[in-house]
């Protein structure tokens, strides 16, 4: 699908608390800007994204593709981040690709020799969680995303992991207590999750022609939301 080298990407992160945003122009990220702030995505987001044109001298038009995280993660945020892709795309007239939260966080351990565990927070005293193994296209799930407390979630683990993601800190004790040396535990800048990572699982994406209409982008929740567990407690 033309020459992958020299595609211009945007991607967009919003599962989380932290917002960012990346332009690569195929493996090279060319800018990002990440807010690790308690303020809401829809009040940052496109001005992350108008500064980050202007920086780079890039244009809307210029983009090739347009990559959104889709899930899991937070409902409202993902909503946003998704809404935002599918308007730009409309704009563009330009394919987009959506990516796993959980993915993109493993992506933050390069070619880790053991499996890792991408451990999420959900809330609610839940994780969400997958495993991964690193491949020549980055890491590759294995089995499916989950959310679980996190004690029954160790309890599925009887290797050596190296787990990373928002979860990790707040549940270290837990973690240690059931794997002990079995669980590698990353420095704290490790579990910080980047749409940089995000725009480079697009770009494998569009190498291996897996793209998507903006139709076809929706977000992955895993769990239901608090909606929808009310409608059913009702029905």
């Amino acid at each position: 699908m033309g020459n992958s080298a020299d595609i211009k990407i945007l991607a967009i992160d919003s599962s989380s608390f932290t917002g960012s945003v990346a332009l690569c122009q195929g493996e090279k990220l060319v800018g990002e800007s990440l807010l690790n702030v308690r303020s809401t995505h829809s009040e940052n987001l496109l001005r992350q994204i108008d500064l980050l044109l202007a920086d780079t001298g890039w244009q809307l038009q210029d983009l090739d593709l347009l990559v959104a995280v889709t899930g899991p993660g937070s409902f409202t945020g993902l909503r946003i981040g998704i809404a935002t892709i599918k308007g730009l795309a409309q704009v563009v007239a330009k394919p987009v690709i959506g990516v796993s939260s959980l993915q993109m966080l493993a992506m933050n351990l390069p070619l880790s020799p053991v499996p890792i565990c991408a451990f999420m927070d959900a809330r609610k005293k839940e994780v969400y969680s997958q495993l991964f193994r690193w491949s020549e296209e980055g890491p590759q799930p294995v089995g499916e995303a989950q959310v679980l407390p996190p004690q029954h979630l160790l309890q599925q683990i009887d290797c050596q992991v190296a787990f990373v993601g928002d979860g990790v800190p707040l549940y270290q004790q837990e973690i240690i207590e059931a794997l002990g040396e079995k669980a590698l535990l990353p420095n704290a800048s490790a579990h910080q999750v980047r749409a940089s990572q995000a725009a480079w699982l697009g770009w494998q994406g569009f190498v291996h022609e897996r793209v998507d209409t903006a139709a076809e982008l929706l977000p992955i929740y895993i769990r239901p939301s608090d909606a929808e567990l009310g409608h059913k407690k009702k029905s």
